[in-house]
């Protein structure tokens, strides 16, 4: 998959995930590994660029399990990058189904 596409992608994911919960980093590579392939090393650099991009913001929350955990919230910027990403998607989603249905010999 081209690299830029996927970037973006993984971007609107992880924004998706964490719209109405917050999440910390390994959580999200779970959930999304569920239905997109992601590897651990993948995620913390985009949730660092993220951040840098104001998308998203950070805080540590107590962990039962060890030490302190990396919680990621969206922002404001962040929900309206994912609302604009979602667009995007549909419209791409849209066009390559009906590509793909579009099964007329005519020219």
């Amino acid at each position: 998959m081209n690299a830029q596409l996927k970037k973006g992608i993984l971007d609107m994911l992880v924004l998706a995930q964490i719209d109405s919960v917050d999440r910390y980093g390994f959580e999200l590579v779970e959930r999304i590994s569920r239905h997109v392939e992601i590897a651990e090393r993948t995620i913390y650099p985009l949730l660092k660029r993220l951040r840098d991009d104001k998308l998203v913001t950070t805080y540590l929350r107590e962990s039962d399990q060890g030490a302190p955990r990396k919680y990621y919230r969206i922002t404001k910027a962040g929900r309206r990058y994912l609302e604009d990403a979602r667009v995007a998607w549909g419209e791409i989603r849209d066009g390559v189904d009906a590509l793909l249905e579009d099964n007329d010999e005519q020219e």
